[in-house]
């Protein structure tokens, strides 16, 4: 009876609230632009990450066409503060949240609908890159995820470690191979091959050039690990009746939940179920929801620090039978006009490292058909799923193309 009630509750969120404007910085120009660390062209001139988010929320207000005094809500992203960022911006929100992508929208959708307020930027900027931030070796931090750091008087200091040791473990249950893994990451650049904003833009990769790259932790390759770039995301919610119209409408139908954190320093949720269980529990609560089925999806799109994450999220959503993902992402079938086209802006892997938040411009542009008469449009797409899928905290959002 409370699962019931709590799909009804869902229910009523439904479509209440539209994505009305989005934006994004130069992620190539900048990545050129050059930074310290491991910047291979070293300029002058690179953004912070207020500079970033800024550029993209103006893109974003502008693609809306909106002003900066429409907003009344506010979701900050990435190492950004609330408190300074209204200050960059200059907005004083009523309601203001900090947090990743896909909780900032489960956030702001309830808050919409719970009248805190009616028009949320979302905005996100991070000058990693320029700032040399170290996700793995002795510096990295972890971020709050304690898993990730636990091991580390062990050398095991790196994400990358930890995942591939997941995929390791793939391979050894299903009989999964790194060639099969291999078709993530060049689907991924394929993609990014069609999109001039992508840091990889002009650097298409083979399954040959994958299989020949060197270890970073063995089984997983060079090319199953995202970039390190700096760059700025922004985009608008906005309750569903104060559209404009501006934009072909783009509505929030589907949201799921659910966490694995019991036994996630001991690496259970993750080497033992692959995290099936909490994307069980998300795919009941974001489909009945939505009203769609995974057969109905256009286009999908996952976190993908590395590879293996949209592997193991197929399988739990039920795309493919758990230990089938492998040989489900061959033959195109995750490419632009296969059966399912994945992160078909590149992803983390190939367009830029944002943290979830690159991924949602994205599927709505795919929404919207912006890139009609072009190879990256997936043809007549009117459904879009998003994936949040890490260390075991799953998230999904279904986005759907409004009448």
């Amino acid at each position: 009876m409370a699962r019931t009630v709590e799909h009804d509750r869902l229910k009523a969120l439904k479509d209440t609230v539209s994505v009305v404007g989005v934006g994004e910085s130069d992620y190539l120009k900048d990545y050129r632009a050059g930074a310290k660390g491991n910047a291979t062209e070293k300029g002058s001139g690179a953004m912070n990450s207020y500079q970033l988010a800024a550029t993209a929320l103006k893109r974003a207000l502008d693609d809306a066409g909106l002003t900066k005094d429409d907003i009344d809500g506010l979701v900050v992203g990435g190492p950004m503060s609330t408190e300074r960022t209204c200050e960059v911006l200059g907005i004083n929100a009523s309601w203001c949240v900090s947090g990743d992508a896909p909780r900032g929208i489960h956030a702001a959708v309830q808050a919409i609908n719970a009248g805190l307020c009616h028009t949320v930027a979302l905005v996100y900027g991070n000058a990693q890159r320029s700032n040399d931030t170290a996700y793995g070796g002795p510096r990295a931090s972890g971020d709050g995820i304690l898993s990730y750091v636990y091991y580390a008087p062990w050398g095991m200091t790196s994400q990358g470690g930890l995942y591939s040791m997941m995929f390791r473990r793939h391979q050894l249950v299903y009989g999964t191979t790194e060639e099969q893994l291999g078709a993530v990451s060049v689907a991924f650049r394929k993609h990014a091959s069609m999109n001039p904003n992508a840091v990889m833009y002009e650097k298409p990769i083979t399954i040959e050039d994958y299989m020949n790259a060197r270890y970073i932790s063995e089984p997983f390759h060079l090319f199953d690990y995202c970039l390190i770039n700096d760059g700025g995301v922004a985009f608008i919610l906005q309750r569903s009746d104060m559209d404009n119209g501006k934009n072909p409408k783009v509505n929030i139908s589907g949201l799921g939940w659910s966490e694995m954190d019991i036994d996630s320093t001991q690496l259970r949720p993750r080497l033992k179920d692959f995290y099936y269980p909490a994307h069980k529990n998300v795919r009941e609560q974001i489909y009945p929801m939505s009203g769609v089925t995974p057969k109905d999806v256009d286009v999908y799109a996952t976190y993908d620090s590395f590879s293996t994450h949209l592997l193991f999220s197929l399988e739990g959503f039920g795309f493919c039978g758990e230990g089938e993902g492998g040989a489900f992402i061959q033959n195109g079938r995750i490419e632009i006009g296969g059966e399912i086209p994945c992160n078909t802006s590149g992803g983390m892997l190939s367009e830029s490292y944002m943290q979830s938040w690159n991924h949602q411009p994205e599927l709505v542009r795919q929404l919207r058909h912006a890139y009609d008469g072009g190879p990256r449009q997936v043809k007549d797409a009117e459904v879009a799923q998003y994936v949040h899928d890490v260390a075991g905290k799953c998230l999904s959002v279904v986005y759907t193309r409004g009448n």
